[in-house]
Order: C-alpha cells, then sequence, then structure tokens
C-alpha cells in the first residue's frame, strides 16, 4: 500500500485506527521523517526568555460561615464571604527553589467581579528559563478581605514547574486550592497542586490535554458532543465539591522544553532560540550534537561501586599466598627502593595508585622496620578480602616498629574501620608524656566520633568480614589519663561538656556517656568526691558567668552602665564570685582562684561586650582573662593549640623565637574564656608616639646602645623574634575580638586571614602580637591578601630592609618555615580530625589542600626556602591602600 493510500484509508475511517494504520503502513522515509519529530525537543539553557504565566479563574463554590460560627466568633461579619456579592479577591504568587525565594511576591492588581472569579492577567516574572533550578516551584495564594485592614488565605497552592522527567510544564493547569492556608513553597511542600486522588474532572482534563497536543485524533462532529458533555460533568462536579481550583496558563512551546543547565564553554552551536510566546512560532532548528551533551543525559552503570574483575583477578595472583614464604625475605633493589621512598614521602591525604598498593604488599615484610610504612602499607590493604585483612592486621601489625605520632593520628581518622589497628594506634599514643598528650587531647576527643561510626557500621556489614569492630579502647585510655593528671582531666571535662552541648544529639549522646564514664572512673580514684566537686563548682560559675555575661550584652545600657553592673554583681555575695573557696581555674587548671576583683573588672567596647575579669589567685596574684558569651571560641582555641604545637616543635630544634601562646577555653558552642595581657595596636602607637621605636624607647631606653637606636638590645631581639614568629594572646579595651597569634610563617601556614594595623599588636617589652581569628586557611574580606604580610611600621622598626635586624628577621623566618615543614603531616593530620567539630573555616573544606599549598611539599627544601623568601619580598601596594581605607572607615565609625 502507497503512502498515499494510507492516507485516504486514514480519512475514511474518521481517525479511529489513523495512529495504528499510519505506523504500519508509511515508507521508510517517512518513518525517519516521524521519528525525528517524535524526538525534537529544546533545551531550557536556550530560553533566554523571562517566565511568563497567566492567572486565569477560580473554579469552585465558596460557601458562608453559617450562623453558629458568626455567633461564636462576630469578626466573622467582615470577611468578603460573607458578602452578598463577590468578594474583590487577588492572587499572589512567588517563585521558590530549594525553600529559598528566587523573586519578589507579585499580586494581582484590584479587579472588581461580577459573575465568576476570573483575572485573565499575565503575569512576568525578573527571571529568565535558562536561569531557573530544577526544584523550581510556583506558590499561588488567593486572599480575601478578613476585616479591617486584614485579609485572610482562601487557599494556597504549591506547583512545580517541571515534571518527573525533568520537562517544563506548558498549557493550561487546574491547581487544588488548600482552604484556609497560604502556599509554603518548601521542597516538602504541604500545600501541593495535584490532589492525592485524581478525580473525574482531573482525568477529563488530562484527556483535553492530549487532544491539545495532537495526541488523540480529532472529529469535528463527535469533539463537539464530548465537550458538552463535559461541560455538563464539570458543573455538576463543582457543585457537589468542597475543593477550590485556581486555573493558570503556561506558554505552549513548539517542543518539549528539557532542563539542562547552560556549559561553561559551548562549542559553536547552530541551536536558534526559541520563541516563549504562548502561540506557537516558527519551528526552530535543533543542533545535531545534542547526543553528546552530558547535562541531557545520564547513563548509570550498576557496577560501577564494583571492581574490575580483571584486576581483582591480577590483584589475588600478585598477592597469592603461596608467595609469602618469598615475600618475607624480599629486598628491594636500588630503584624501588627510590620509588618506596617516595611514596613514603606521599602526605597523607594522597592517593595511592593501584600499582604502587600492589608494590607495597610485596615488600611489606621489609617495610616492617619503617616506621613511616605503617599508614601506607594499611592503605594497600583491600579490607574485603579477609585473608588479607588477617595477615596484615594478625600477622604484620604486631612486628610493626613503633610509629610517630603523626601517624598513629591519621589511624585515630575516619578512614580507619578496625579496631585493632585503632588499637594499635592507641598504644603508640600511649608512649606520650602528658604535656604532649595534652597538644593532642582536642584531636583526640574528635576521634571518638569514629569511634562511634565504625561500631554503628557493625550490623550494615557481613558477618563474614575480617574486619574487627570492637572497642579500640580509646576512651579507657583517655579516662585513664584524665584521671590520673589532674590538668589534663580538667581540660577533657571542657572539651566532652562543649561535645554535649552541640546540637548534633546522636553524638551529644554519646559524648554524655563518655562524661559519665569519666566522672565515675574519678570517684574511684583518690580524692574521687572532692575532684568531682571541684569541676561542679567550675560549671556553676561559667554558668553564672554565661547568664550574667547574656544579660549585659543583651541589655541597653551604656558601657559605663553596664561596668557598673558587672561590678555590682560580682560584689553580691548571692552570686558567690567575689569570695570563693580556692578552685582551679577552667581556663589553666594549674592556677587556683579564690575570687574575682570587683574593682578592676570591666565590660570591653564591643559588639557583645565581652567581661574583662581579674581573678585572685590563691598565692597572692592575680590572673586577668576575657569572658565572651555568644560568640564560637572554638576556632580561636583550635589555632592556639596549634600556635602552641609549633612552639614546642621549634624548640625541639633549639630554635627560640619567643613564643608564649596564651590559654583559650571554649566552655560552650558559644562562650568561652582567654587569657588578657595589655598592649597597643600599631596603629595607635603610630598615632601616639609615631612609629615603633618610640613607642619602645619609652619603656625601655638605654641611652649607650649600639645599633638598636636607643632601645634595650633584648627587646629589639625580642621584637625580631617574635615577628618571625608569634606570640601570646593580647586584647586591650578598644580590641573588638578575643584572640591573637603570631606573624609570618606560623600565620602564613594557617592562612590567617584580615591582616590591618588594628589586629597587629606590640607590648612593652617588644613582643609582637595579633589578634582576631576570624578568617584562616586561606579566607580573608579583603581582596587579594597577601599570602605573607610585613608591613612597613614594622620593618622601619627593625631599621629598613637593609638593616641587620631584618636580616635576621628573615633567617628565623625561613629556619622556622624549615623546621615545620617536616612536621607538615602532624599539622595535617590535626586539623583533619577537626573537620567534623562544625567549626566555621573547616567544615566542608579541603583542609589538607589549604595547608599543603602552604608546605609546598612537593618542592625541595631549597626550593620551598627560596618559594618563601620571594613571598616575604612582595610589596603589595594594594595592601596599604586597603589599609588606609580601613583606618578611615575606623575614624567614620568611631
Amino acid at each position: 500500500m502507497t503512502q498515499r493510500t494510507a492516507r485516504d484509508s486514514q480519512k475514511k475511517k474518521g481517525g479511529r485506527s489513523s495512529i495504528l494504520s499510519a505506523a504500519l503502513q508509511l515508507l521508510p522515509g517517512d518513518m525517519d521523517k516521524d521519528n525525528r519529530d517524535d524526538f525534537t525537543f529544546a533545551k531550557l539553557s536556550d530560553i533566554k526568555h523571562p517566565v511568563t504565566f497567566r492567572i486565569s479563574q477560580l473554579e469552585g463554590v465558596r460557601r458562608p460561615k453559617s450562623v453558629t460560627e458568626l455567633l461564636q466568633d462576630p469578626e466573622l461579619r467582615f470577611h468578603g464571604i460573607q458578602s452578598p456579592t463577590l468578594s474583590d479577591l487577588y492572587v499572589t504568587c512567588q517563585l521558590i527553589a530549594d525553600n529559598k525565594p528566587l523573586t519578589i511576591p507579585f499580586r494581582t492588581s484590584f479587579k472588581s467581579f461580577k459573575n465568576a472569579y476570573t483575572w485573565n492577567e499575565w503575569i512576568t516574572l525578573p527571571i529568565r528559563y535558562c536561569d531557573l533550578p530544577l526544584s523550581s516551584q510556583i506558590t499561588f495564594t488567593v486572599w480575601d478581605i478578613g476585616g479591617p485592614r486584614t485579609a485572610v488565605p482562601v487557599g494556597g497552592s504549591t506547583f512545580r514547574l517541571f515534571g518527573k522527567k525533568w520537562t517544563l510544564r506548558r498549557g493550561k493547569h487546574r491547581l487544588l486550592l488548600w482552604p484556609g492556608l497560604e502556599a509554603d513553597g518548601s521542597v516538602e511542600s504541604t500545600t501541593p497542586s495535584k490532589m492525592a486522588t485524581p478525580d473525574e474532572m482531573g482525568r477529563l482534563e488530562k484527556l483535553v490535554k492530549k487532544y491539545e497536543r495532537g495526541d488523540l485524533p480529532k472529529s469535528d462532529w463527535l469533539d463537539k458532543m464530548a465537550f458538552r458533555k463535559m461541560e455538563e460533568i464539570h458543573a455538576a462536579e463543582t457543585e457537589k465539591s468542597d475543593d477550590l481550583f485556581l486555573y493558570v496558563d503556561l506558554p505552549r512551546f513548539d517542543f518539549p522544553v528539557i532542563f539542562s543547565e547552560p556549559e561553561v564553554a559551548p562549542p559553536p552551536s547552530t541551536v536558534t532560540t526559541i520563541s516563549a510566546a504562548v502561540q506557537p512560532p516558527a519551528a526552530p532548528s535543533i543542533s545535531s550534537s545534542f547526543d553528546n551533551d552530558a547535562n541531557l543525559w545520564s547513563i548509570v552503570d550498576p557496577d560501577v561501586m564494583h571492581e574490575n574483575p580483571v584486576e581483582d583477578k591480577h590483584r589475588r595472583l600478585v598477592r597469592s599466598h603461596r608467595s609469602s614464604p618469598y615475600d618475607r625475605e624480599l629486598k628491594p633493589n636500588a630503584k624501588i627502593r627510590d620509588d618506596l621512598g617516595q611514596i613514603l614521602n606521599y602526605s597523607p591525604s594522597q592517593q595511592l595508585t593501584s600499582e604502587e598498593k600492589d608494590l607495597i604488599w610485596k615488600f611489606r615484610f621489609y617495610l616492617a622496620r619503617d616506621k613511616r610504612g605503617l599508614t601506607k602499607f594499611l592503605k594497600s590493604v583491600t579490607w574485603r578480602d579477609s585473608s588479607e585483612v588477617k595477615q596484615a592486621v594478625e600477622e604484620l601489625l604486631p612486628q610493626w616498629t613503633e610509629i610517630d605520632t603523626d601517624d598513629a593520628l591519621e589511624l585515630l581518622g575516619p578512614g580507619t574501620l578496625d579496631s585493632r589497628v585503632r588499637a594499635f594506634a592507641v598504644k603508640q599514643l600511649s608512649r606520650a608524656d602528658d604535656d604532649e598528650l595534652l597538644l593532642y587531647l582536642l584531636q583526640l576527643v574528635q576521634s571518638l566520633k569514629f569511634e562511634s561510626t565504625a561500631s554503628d557500621q557493625r550490623s550494615s556489614r557481613s558477618t563474614t568480614s575480617a574486619i574487627s569492630y570492637d572497642d579500640s579502647g580509646l576512651t579507657d585510655f583517655l579516662i585513664g589519663r584524665g584521671v590520673k593528671n589532674p590538668v589534663l582531666g580538667n581540660r577533657l571535662y571542657w572539651y566532652l561538656m562543649v561535645e554535649v552541648a552541640l546540637e548534633d544529639r546522636v553524638m551529644a549522646k554519646m559524648y554524655g556517656r563518655v562524661v559519665f564514664r569519666f566522672m565515675n572512673k574519678i570517684l574511684e580514684s583518690d580524692n574521687g568526691s572532692e575532684r568531682r566537686e571541684l569541676m561542679r563548682r567550675q560549671g556553676l560559675m561559667v554558668d553564672t558567668l554565661a547568664k550574667r555575661a547574656r544579660d549585659l550584652r543583651t541589655s541597653k545600657d551604656p558601657r559605663p552602665k553596664k561596668i557598673e553592673k558587672l561590678r555590682s554583681i560580682i560584689s553580691d555575695s548571692k552570686n558567690n564570685l567575689a569570695s570563693m573557696p580556692p578552685l582551679p581555674l577552667p581556663l589553666n587548671a594549674t592556677i587556683e582562684v579564690t575570687g574575682i576583683i570587683a574593682e578592676k573588672s570591666s565590660v570591653f567596647k564591643s559588639n557583645l561586650y565581652p567581661l574583662l575579669l581579674y581573678f585572685q589567685c590563691s598565692d597572692g596574684s592575680e590572673y586577668p582573662i576575657i569572658f565572651k558569651d555568644g560568640d564560637d571560641m572554638r576556632q580561636d582555641q583550635l589555632v592556639i593549640q596549634l600556635f602552641t604545637l609549633m612552639d614546642q616543635l621549634l624548640r625541639k630544634e633549639n630554635l627560640d623565637l619567643k613564643l608564649s601562646p596564651y590559654n583559650v577555653l571554649a566552655t560552650g558552642p558559644l562562650q568561652g574564656m582567654a587569657q588578657f595581657i595589655p598592649s597597643k595596636t600599631i596603629a595607635a602607637i603610630c598615632s601616639e608616639h609615631g612609629n615603633l621605636l618610640n613607642y619602645l624607647r619609652v619603656s625601655n631606653p638605654d641611652e649607650g646602645s649600639v645599633g638598636t637606636w636607643g632601645v634595650e638590645p633584648s627587646v629589639i631581639d625580642t621584637f625580631v623574634r617574635s615577628c618571625g614568629g608569634f606570640c601570646q594572646q593580647v586584647l586591650r579595651e578598644t580590641q573588638t575580638d578575643v584572640g591573637a597569634a603570631g606573624y609570618c610563617v606560623v600565620t602564613y601556614l594557617l592562612g590567617v586571614g584580615d591582616r590591618h594595623l588594628d589586629n597587629l599588636l606590640v607590648a612593652p617589652d617588644g613582643h609582637f602580637f595579633h589578634v582576631d581569628f576570624g578568617y584562616i586557611l586561606g579566607r580573608d574580606p579583603k581582596p587579594f591578601p597577601p599570602p605573607v604580610k610585613v608591613c612597613k611600621e614594622m620593618v622601619d622598626c627593625m631599621g629598613g630592609p637593609q638593616s641587620p635586624h631584618y636580616l635576621r628577621f628573615k633567617n628565623f623566618c625561613f629556619t622556622a618555615f624549615t623546621i615545620l615543614r617536616k612536621s607538615a603531616n602532624l599539622i595535617l593530620n590535626l586539623v583533619s580530625l577537626m573537620v567534623d567539630a562544625n567549626i566555621p573555616d573547616i567544615k566542608h573544606r579541603d583542609v589538607h589542600e589549604q595547608i599543603q599549598e602552604k608546605f609546598r611539599l612537593d618542592l625541595t627544601e631549597e626550593d620551598a626556602i627560596k618559594h618563601f623568601e620571594d613571598l616575604l619580598n612582595e610589596t603589595s601596594y594594594l595592601t596599604v591602600v586597603l589599609d588606609r581605607i580601613h583606618d578611615l572607615a575606623q575614624y567614620w565609625r568611631s
């Protein structure tokens, strides 16, 4: 049968079998044409027109309130529904995606209704189709008069712009209104536009849409009868239904519009922009290369998580147990030894290739004598292979040589599930003394989260797995050391209490159990009841200070009035602050305090109004601290801990940079305390004395000095050394935040940002200080910050860039940088263990990449020093300009 015959047959049969006959009897050329038309579509990224739709009409019967309801609530008589005529309804609509508004709410213009609620008003949103996210929704809410100058929602509906197959919806739509509710627009909406169970009208309207698209054959005489019957059904359904429906019209495009995001670098394309008019425009030409567009096609490989069987077979052959006796005596040649040394020098975050893993496995017995090899060996183990796990954990691990602290910390991270490996790491840590353990205690407390995670995964894994999920003993180790050493135990207690107070209730419950076990162990020790009572009193004191600090911060009183109130609070005997039995200070348990000196305490001029408290010590000395409520001090606590660690690393190499890191302790998620030492900012010193030398000369004069410009040589030496490293914490009354750190090398390695003359400080004895840790790991509010900043005022104080003191300063920097590079893995592992601690600048960031970039472990030591010298010699004129802009801003702010 020919093509013409098929078409004649279609006309004679009235279209009832037209689809079947056309599909069976088309010529091959026509079949190709129809297939191309069937699969023609447009990409959303090509539509540059604004989002447009029409609010058509409201369907349904609005029934007035009953007499009983009016008697119970007389205000209902003002509602528009009680009016004998149609009330003045209006519709508001807004585009929302992922629970966030993309546009402002739009409202239909005023209209007086006579017979029906019909708007027929077009709304154009200030956003283009190509900019729409896949989760886009439009909220519609119909409003009515609710009383004098009030409106009440008649109903609301949340309409999704994209269907299940990522296609943009088009044509007429009937939206169900949820009575008395405003459309919420949330991802899991409580006001969806579709009915849970489709009604008869919904079924008929779907057929009408198919008819309009041409999916159903047309017959004029039959269509008129069908539409007349549908109108009767619609009227009957509306009369008996209590539901209200809002009808909207969306643009009818020529082709289905598929969601796609714009390409970053799109190739030359022949796609023509699609017209967004409601009437069908001319057919566009579609790119023939759409089959290569990754935004449109997504193919899921069900075996993507499975290992390649060829590679798996190769691994089992290479690691056959028959070769184990031979592997015990295997020694690498010179080239392989160099390859192994290169692998052992990899950073903790670097992934091993399959060839590198096989090489390490082959020489595993040889590497057992190398302390650096354990972490790399454990990464090469196939943990789903029970025989490999058994040999690695039960045979090789016990005979492995003692490892360093940095590797032990890496083994306590989230990547280690086997409890026997974690127990081995805990055993290595047990060799550390209390002072060293105190340096890592913050991270070890975080490691307990990964212990819990490993335990929780027991049920979800195969019982035949060789991996052990028993208790590794980390909790018992920390508790045991905390019970023996009161100072260590005091820090452990406060670290645990902060985790208990966080929002993650699952982890809070786990940490609560650790605290309970810790307290019970303390009770069993000597003077256990006394120690528990001291911790209870510490908690009461912190709670009292936090409550009073919160009251002062939220009060509208001026600062002098706040200071007066603080002193009266301290003096009040009811608060037990002015005088108390000897109590270890939570910030530093080696110091016993007997009360707070009211007349010396004050309130800082800051947004959070931190408290300056002078504690009276039992030995007669004074210990000033800053107590802050309303600010997360855990980031400051982490930075100071890392600076303390770096100080110890430098001192082990006999490099004393006059570092004295200060104490800081977070006592809660939004509160904490820090040691206070007065000093002046460089900006204030230059304003008052002209330059830093005049400031130092006033406090430390030496008329007979040679080469130190009338300043004691030891003071200049302290200044030069501390500029190269970092110093203790300081805060002054005009300073806006708590915190300090060091400078140059240390701030460069941790990427401390927001550096300006108002947070660089100098003490009278020459110590250089630094405050404010709101930005670390490369974050900075200013554009183009220099990696290493040495301000002009500092260089001038050293005698200029050609002076011997400045050259000594640079040499100190190079030496410190070289020493700390050797311990890069330790610093990397400590920061990595804090990723899940919800610290702002570490959460959801690749901290390994941020810090590793600073150390430049890819360079030799000589090249790394040259790189750092280049950074040190860079002069950023933009930084000087930004400092001046900051000074101007501070002037106008004051």
